[in-house]
Order: structure tokens, then sequence, then C-alpha cells
């Protein structure tokens, strides 16, 4: 058989890239990422000293396992031959042939990788700290909604793995690792998670940073809501969302370019400018992308 790749979504995170890893070395394929890791990501692969997968912006003529992500508008360009899928996403994925397909409503992919594989990541303290920080990154170190006791469990048992005494600490040093969009291109910040929807045949685009310091992003008001009016309308959106995620104070200044009465609705808020404080919203999974959706699907 041809070589078989483990690949995340286009926006490559730390559980994206570490599911990829963890997978692929484990089922003798090859790791791949749609496009160039974060800061955070770097800093965990430095950490246990891994090398960064190859990057595979098209994916033409290879045969991909799907880790992280489902969509077809988050898929790699040219993903046509797809053999499996590890997700813990909503289903939004059709196939003409029978595949192997494991989902579950957990925290992260790497949850479901280590309960998929107990003795091989036990074995292993790289695999074990891979999958450790890709849960605490997907959950905001236990902080999200979407994180589960399952989570918790598995990232004690993987913490005794790799040696990490302290999973809070060590949890802190990874989030902050991309916390500071000081310097940074609005574009690289708005695009270092974003992913595409479908609402009801409408274009949505949601992305999402988080940062230790809310204020930066406040500095930069005018520079975000310029580049979110310019991607909605050189891209084809009916809405773009951007979410500045404060992990410190815990909850989501949400800028939005398109319909007011779409993010009202939504949230039941009341809004006045280009964004909006949503207290104790941290996922864009659970928190924002459903309540969007749900506006959409009832017209």
């Amino acid at each position: 058989m041809a070589d078989i790749y483990v690949i995340g979504h286009k926006a490559p995170d730390t559980d994206t890239v570490c599911s990829a890893i963890v997978y692929a070395a484990i089922k003798g394929y090859k790791a791949a990422t749609a496009g160039p890791i974060n800061e955070e990501t770097q800093f965990v692969l430095d950490y246990f000293k891994v090398s960064v997968p190859e990057v595979l912006e098209n994916a033409a003529g290879k045969t991909l396992v799907l880790v992280d992500h489902n969509e077809p508008g988050q898929r790699v360009d040219g993903a046509e031959k797809i053999l499996e899928i590890i997700d813990h996403h909503k289903m939004n994925f059709n196939y003409p042939d029978p595949i192997f397909i494991h989902v579950e409503p957990v925290g992260s992919t790497a949850t479901i990788l280590a309960k998929m594989f107990p003795n091989e990541i036990k074995a292993n303290k790289t695999y074990a700290g891979l999958l450790l920080s890709a849960i605490l990154s997907d959950t905001v170190i236990f902080k999200s909604p979407t994180t589960t006791e399952e989570d918790k469990k598995i990232a004690e048992e993987l913490a005794k793995v790799a040696e990490i005494t302290d999973i809070v600490k060590f949890g802190v040093e990874v989030k902050k690792a991309k916390a500071s969009i000081k310097g940074k291109p609005i574009a690289d910040v708005i695009h270092v998670d974003f992913k595409d929807y479908d609402f009801k045949g409408k274009k949505v685009g949601i992305g999402q940073t988080e940062v230790v310091d809310i204020q930066e992003v406040y500095d930069r008001k005018d520079e975000v809501v310029n580049y979110l009016t310019e991607l909605k309308n050189s891209k084809g959106y009916d809405m773009v969302i951007f979410m500045a995620t404060d992990i410190i104070k815990e909850g989501t200044e949400l800028y939005y370019v398109g319909d007011a009465k779409i993010i009202e609705k939504a949230f039941n808020v009341k809004v006045e400018g280009p964004s909006v404080w949503l207290p104790g919203v941290l996922s864009r999974k659970k928190q924002v992308a459903p309540p969007v959706e749900k506006v959409y699907l009832e017209g």
C-alpha cells in the first residue's frame, strides 16, 4: 500500500498535530500538517524533542487519515482518498465508501487516542507527553466546557508517564507560548486557529486566539475589524467571527463582521459596535459555533 498520511485540519493546533504524530507513529503511517504550526505547538514539540511533521498543503493522490476534524471546509486541499477519521467534533461528513470512523464527545482527540492505545502510550514517555499537552491545550487547562471527567482522568495518567509533576503549571506554560499578540501581523493572529463552516449553505468563518491579557487585543481593535471586513468581502463569507479568549478572565471578546442580529440571537445579548464581551465563553466548538449555526438553521 502507498504511504498513508495522518493529518489534521487547515489551522494546525496542538491537538491536531500531536494526535497526528502519535497515531502515525503507532500505526506505522506518516504524520503531516496542513500548514505551519503555531508557537504553542512548537513549544510542545521542542519540550519533548520531536520533529515538526511534513507540511502537506495539497494531498492530491494521497491516502489520508483525518484527525481532529471531518468537515469538508477544514480539510487539506486535494483530500479525496480517506481511510479513517478520529475526531471529537460533530459530524459533517459524506463519503462514497465505508471507512473506519471513531468519534467521541470528549475534550480532545488526544483523549481518544490515549484510550485506543493504552499499552503503547504507557510505554512511551514522548507519546504521553504529546497527548497530555494536546488535552491541556484543547480543554484550556480543564477550564473549557468541552472538558470531561475522562479528559482529566487520562491527563493525570499521561502526566505520570511523561513525568510531569504539576499538570496545571505545565498547562500554563503550554498556553503562554502563543498567548501574546504583540508584534504579530493581525492576519496571523486571526488565522492561527481559524475554521470554515457551512451553516445552511452560508459560509461562516470563526477564528480564535487565546491571550493572558485581553488589553493587547483591545489596543488593536481597529486592525481586527478592518481585517475581518476585508476577509468577508474577499472570500465570500456571510459572516466572519473572531474570538479573543482571555484564559485568565475566562471569557471572550467576540468580534464579528456580518448581521448583528445573528450575534444577538445566538448569545442573547445586545450588540453595540463590532464586538461583545461574553463571560464564561471559552470554546468555539461548544459555545460559539452551535448557537450561531442554530440561528442560521432557524432562518
